[in-house]
């Protein structure tokens, strides 16, 4: 396990705040989810952020989101905020540590 860690977003209204975690092989996807409109959009908000996912090269990942209201545009962003986060942060700790 990588342990890869990256967030991104506010708890502000309109907006999303995304946590990620990288898992051990196996896990897959999970999304914890907390929406003011799931009944409406929580299908569609795990989808785009399963999307996100995968599209990275992401395949055992916890996700935990709380949803003010975002925009797709938005909670795309903060999803891809936060794997570029939990990329960068692995690498500066394999840099300073010289490991893999």
């Amino acid at each position: 396990m990588l342990n890869r860690k990256g967030h991104a977003g506010t708890l502000e209204s309109n907006d999303i705040l995304v946590t990620i975690e990288e898992q051990n092989p196996g896990y897959g996807i999970q999304i914890e989810l907390t929406s003011i409109v799931e009944a409406q959009f929580g299908n569609a908000i795990r989808r785009t952020l399963t999307n996100r996912a995968v599209n990275a090269g992401f395949t055992d990942l916890s996700i935990k989101a709380v949803d003010k209201g975002a925009l797709d545009c938005t909670i795309q962003a903060r999803m891809d905020t936060a794997i570029h986060r939990a990329i960068a942060i692995h690498q500066t700790i394999t840099t300073a540590t010289g490991g893999n």
